[in-house]
């Protein structure tokens, strides 16, 4: 398994980022928002920077985190210019040499899809990364109408492209409306579709009804057994750390779902460091390191 970071849990600053992945030994970054931009913003000349620094670190790029189909089903306008957003994010990948992009299922909130309507809609995704080495993965994420592990996989069973996997992010469940238990019950269904995994952690405040961040370890994600599963079942791929936790004060949720700028990542070396402490810590337990 690699070791990775998503850019702005740590920094806007990507220098800083790098400096970070130096110190910890990471080998990979995933790009979220660079410099207040999302992956779909930046332009030519940022790209460059980014090829340059990348090179000077020693460093991949292991995933674009772009925020495609993080919108309204049934808006048009939406559907277009998240279309667009994958474009640019597909041509971004293929500059920095990044294999996989992220993708995400539609907002939760009506008008409520059935899952063969969501998969017509991914099929032009599908299309586009179709004479390319890309993978497109679908996460778990409970603001979306995939909220757990179990409607990933009814979405990618429907897809059937071997282009489309999983991105498995276990501190996601924890917070799934449905309350599926990351592991080993999420992983378990999860597993043979799984390309990417993010790692956050947290726990469920019942009375608040809210997801509260954690650093790794601390939250309800059995991580000892995950990662011991993902040493027994040969996951090669990379563990890219998300936090959300903060060590002054919880983000705020619309900042969460669409994360990006200096309020997102404020505090967020000091919280990355921590949680790296942590998390290089229990692979070390599992057999991972």
């Amino acid at each position: 398994m690699k070791l990775a970071v998503i850019t702005d849990e740590v920094s806007q600053d990507l220098t800083k980022v790098l400096e970070l992945a130096k110190e910890f030994g990471l080998t990979g970054i995933e790009i979220r928002s660079v410099w207040n931009k999302g992956p779909h913003e930046l332009e030519k000349t940022e790209i460059e920077l980014i090829r340059r620094l990348i090179s000077d670190y020693n460093v991949e790029v292991c995933s674009i985190a772009s925020p495609f189909f993080k919108c309204d089903y049934g808006d048009e306008e939406q559907y277009r210019n998240h279309m667009e957003i994958l474009r640019k994010c597909i041509d971004l990948a293929g500059e920095l040499n990044a294999p996989i992009v992220r993708i995400f299922t539609f907002w939760l909130k009506p008008p409520f899809p059935s899952w063969d309507e969501i998969v017509e809609r991914l099929y032009s995704a599908v299309k586009l990364v179709e004479k390319t080495n890309l993978i497109l993965g679908i996460e778990n994420e409970p603001s979306t109408m995939a909220t757990n592990a179990k409607k990933v996989v009814e979405v990618l069973r429907r897809l059937n492209h071997s282009q489309v996997k999983a991105v498995w992010d276990p501190g996601n469940d924890v917070f799934d409306p449905d309350r599926e238990i990351p592991y080993p019950d999420g992983y378990e269904i999860v597993k043979p579709w799984i390309v990417h995994i993010h790692i956050k952690d947290g726990r469920w405040n019942d009375e608040e009804k809210r997801f509260v961040p954690t650093p790794i370890g601390d939250g309800e994600v059995d991580y000892l057994g995950q990662f011991s599963a993902l040493v027994r079942d040969g996951y090669k791929g990379y563990l890219s750390l998300e936090t959300h936790w903060r060590p002054t004060s919880q983000l705020p949720e619309e900042i969460v779902q669409m994360p990006k700028g200096e309020q997102f990542s404020y505090m967020g070396d000091v919280a990355t460091r921590e949680c790296l402490t942590k998390l290089i810590k229990i692979l070390k337990q599992s057999g991972a390191f």
